[in-house]
């Protein structure tokens, strides 16, 4: 039987982090006699070599490659593609997984379409998601359809088609060598098709070795030349140019590597400052968010002085994503936004108006040598344009589904009349039953993220807020439990079909509070979701962490609330008493468990009682986290005799001699 496909894992060193990936090209749907897996080692010498070898010993369709070591995996690709017999060939990492049923898929959409590339749903465990795959495409565009944010090789290429057309890998070569290949495919290939709604690979997340600034630079310029042979002057190349000016060269200006290590500092900024000199026109900054063009402008000016100045007064720019309500609305989880770019102090980033709709940037610092003319400082027109995403990730298996969103963008005025801030207020809406491209969510906890893009920054963060809704409800159609739950560091989930009755009352427990009587203090736990036929009988025990261990066990009372409107309770009448007793609530921190059928679950929050006999929550895991320490060491200090000349000099002396 002819074969269908050819996996190509380079592999070098990889200890036992090749294992799962491994064990998932031999545990693929398709027959063993329609696929083969060329495993290419670069000279490795941690073992794999003879664990391959005895894999290939018994599996017809392995086959290993020993090479003499690269220090990359291009000559192993190259060489794999050339004996490769599969009338498609999948590229892979030594560390990425398929899922069981990937090559089957893969392939059958491939020939259904005719592609010379099919694109496989990703997951990628760390990084941020890719809005390519939010629906399937039979025929993708380059640009339109942004594959210009998926260059790596995980992708299924018709062999014939990379035989014609003469493609392999620079040898040696790197990142951008590697994307090199892609670009070049992705140009020449008649179908393009995007699989999105089959999970195909896990993909983790490879770190970027340094690289000589000088090789990057000339595979950079190889690329370059790539785009100008196979696209004509216009629109589409400005777009691909401004890609790789953003991604190779500004923002690895501000990459950690840049600014901690001055060894290799110097030799970054001028080779990249020639680069662009010769290769991107300041036409490009339009395409490119304005804080990178306030960089592009300090490299093209030779200010490597400046740049270091605005790359430490940016650093720590995030997302605040606030929740404002939560409501179920006919089965759906309804989420109300705002969101706002904030710098490092949690300051809002503000712009000047400029003309009718205009808004100007300015950086956060002076900068000497640099000032934006208003066509390039001006970002009105952007901020008219900025989306919000809001996506929902799995926590086990780490796949990304986007939710459809209403969002409006406000011009905020500050007090002094001058200066305007942006905020996007939105709605998310999460239907269960149809999130996954028209599936139903998988059960498990998935937590809720959001994703901004304005006329200065991109950046994405987890919802936060308070437990305001605890309230679950089954599921239209399917009716399956869903209930909100809250991380320890107060950011919102979802969970689909808890484990247990205890296990949701444990996900929306930072919600709860006390309420004291004379002699007793009433303990109120939120509970999600209550059958028709009554919760088990439930204890609530308050445990001693510390010394001697105590415990309190008393009976918990559920009452029921109203599914997807109101949460039910669990409602605990706790002793206390001001001096040490049995069966009583004293002063020091307590534990709380909840036990059910005879099986404990720890809840997520802490009680404390202090000496005067005032019992709190004192530790909810929802709650925000605590301000920085140092300001109250700082009034401290002050305190001191002669602190306050003793800083003055420290600041005089760190002012003059300081290094920029």
């Amino acid at each position: 039987m002819d074969v269908k496909v050819s996996v190509v894992v380079p592999v070098h060193n990889p200890g036992d982090s090749a294992d799962a990936c491994i064990r998932s090209v031999l545990e693929q749907s398709m027959a063993s006699d329609e696929y083969e897996v060329i495993f290419a080692d670069d000279g490795s010498d941690d073992g794999i070599q003879q664990r391959l070898d005895a894999v290939a010993a018994v599996r017809s369709n392995v086959r290993v490659l020993h090479m003499t070591p690269t220090g990359s995996p291009m000559r192993g690709r190259n060489v794999a593609l050339v004996v490769a017999r599969g009338e498609y060939v999948y590229l892979m990492g030594q560390t990425d997984r398929l899922e069981r049923t990937a090559l089957e898929k893969m392939y059958e959409r491939a020939v259904e379409t005719e592609a010379d590339i099919l694109i496989g749903r990703l997951v990628n465990d760390q990084g941020p998601p890719s809005t390519v795959f939010d629906a399937n495409r039979e025929r993708a565009d380059i640009v339109k359809d942004r594959l210009l944010s998926l260059l790596t090789p995980h992708k299924l290429f018709r062999r014939t088609f990379l035989d014609a057309e003469a493609l392999n890998f620079a040898d040696p070569g790197g990142r951008l060598a590697e994307q090199a290949f892609v670009i070049r495919a992705y140009l020449r290939a008649k179908v393009v098709t995007i699989l999105a709604d089959q999970v195909c690979c896990h993909v983790e997340e490879r770190p970027e070795p340094p690289e000589d600034p000088y090789v990057w630079v000339a595979e950079l310029r190889e690329l370059l030349d790539i785009i100008d042979a196979e696209v004509p002057e216009g629109r589409q190349r400005d777009r691909m140019y401004a890609h790789w000016f953003r991604t190779a060269v500004l923002r690895r200006l501000g990459g950690s590597e840049f600014t901690s290590s001055a060894r290799t500092r110097a030799a970054t900024f001028t080779t990249l400052r020639e680069v662009v000199v010769q290769r991107f026109p300041p036409r490009l900054d339009h395409y490119v968010p304005v804080h990178l063009r306030a960089r592009a402008a300090l490299l093209r000016a030779g200010r490597l002085d400046q740049l270091l100045v605005l790359l430490k007064a940016m650093r720590g720019t995030h997302l605040r994503a606030d929740l404002q309500e939560v409501l179920w609305n006919d089965g759906v989880f309804t989420m109300g936004l705002t969101v706002e770019i904030v710098q490092a102090d949690g300051v809002p980033i503000r712009f000047t108006p400029y003309g009718e709709e205009g808004l100007l940037w300015e950086p956060p610092v002076f900068l000497d040598g640099l000032r934006l003319p208003p066509e390039l400082a001006d970002v009105g027109q952007a901020a008219a344009r900025t989306r919000l995403e809001v996506y929902v990730r799995h926590s086990g298996t780490g796949v990304v589904y986007f939710l459809p969103v209403e969002c409006s963008i406000v011009r905020v005025r500050q007090r002094d009349g001058v200066k305007i801030r942006l905020q996007a207020t939105g709605t998310a809406r999460l239907d269960v039953n149809s999130a996954a491209l028209g599936r139903p969510l998988r059960p498990g906890l998935w937590e809720i993220h959001v994703r901004m893009y304005s006329g200065t920054h991109k950046a994405r963060t987890r919802v936060t807020g308070s437990p305001l809704n605890c309230t679950g409800t089954l599921a239209h159609y399917s009716k399956r439990l869903v209930i909100p739950w809250w991380s320890d560091q107060g950011e919102l989930g979802i969970c689909v079909e808890p484990r247990s009755f205890s296990e949701s009352i444990v996900l929306v427990s930072p919600g709860a509070t006390i309420t004291r009587q004379r002699g007793h203090v009433f303990v109120v736990v939120p509970v999600p979701y209550v059958p028709p036929s009554g919760g088990p009988p439930a204890e609530l025990i308050l445990r001693r962490p510390t010394g001697k261990e105590r415990e309190v066990c008393v009976p918990a009372l559920v009452e029921p609330g109203v599914p997807g409107e109101l949460a039910g309770r669990l409602i605990a009448k706790v002793p206390i008493r001001r001096v040490r007793g049995e069966g009583f609530l004293t002063p020091g921190d307590w534990v709380p468990f909840l036990r059910v059928e005879d099986q404990e679950v720890g809840l997520r929050f802490k009680m404390g009682m202090r000496r005067g006999g005032r019992v709190e929550i004192r530790e909810s895991a929802a709650a925000r986290p605590s301000g920085p320490w140092y300001p109250v060491l700082k009034r401290l200090a002050r305190r001191i005799p002669g602190a306050r000349g003793t800083a003055r000099m420290i600041r005089t002396v760190q002012r003059r001699y300081a290094p920029s």
